[in-house]
């Protein structure tokens, strides 16, 4: 199944492989928008080959799949999936994705502590659903619900 998302009001192809439940996102779509460039084509090609320098395993992860493209016709097109992508945008120097930048950073940092400190993502997760407006009897029940479910997988491993 393929798509379009939008970014910024601007297109970014997507494809949705149903198999491997994987979304891919075309290169060049996210370069334009992140660089403003007018030859992402050209701006992709040199950052594959500096990447590629540098050692990064990047290249590796790329899928190519048809998409149309403003003429109407279909041609391969280089894709990544989202670890990838995101993996992509780190290595490309926009002010547009320094926001981003910033939130995978605080977002690996966070997880980081979880692994450390189990407990912060309990106490994660019920700041995110009150930012997201759920009642704390909502809140209550989730998490007595989650709690319930670990026990019942516990003991399917040992019966």
């Amino acid at each position: 199944m393929s798509n379009i998302k939008l970014f910024d009001s601007k297109q970014v192809r997507t494809h949705w492989d149903e198999k491997t439940e994987t979304w891919y996102f075309a290169i060049i779509d996210v370069i334009e928008i992140l660089t403003g460039s007018s030859i992402p084509k050209r701006y992709w090609s040199d950052l594959k080959r500096k990447l590629t320098k540098e050692g990064s395993q990047l290249y590796e992860k790329i899928v190519q799949l048809k998409f149309e493209a403003a003429d109407g016709k279909k041609y391969i097109t280089d894709c990544l999936d989202t670890p990838s992508l995101l993996r992509l945008i780190q290595s490309i120097p926009s002010p547009k994705a320094e926001s981003f930048k910033q939130w995978l950073a605080k977002v690996g940092y966070e997880r980081m502590q979880e692994i450390a400190d189990p407990e912060q993502s309990i106490e994660r997760a019920r700041e995110n659903w009150q930012k997201l407006g759920r009642s704390e009897k909502w809140i209550q029940q989730r998490m007595t619900g989650q709690e319930m479910l670990c026990i019942q997988q516990h003991q399917n491993i040992f019966f």
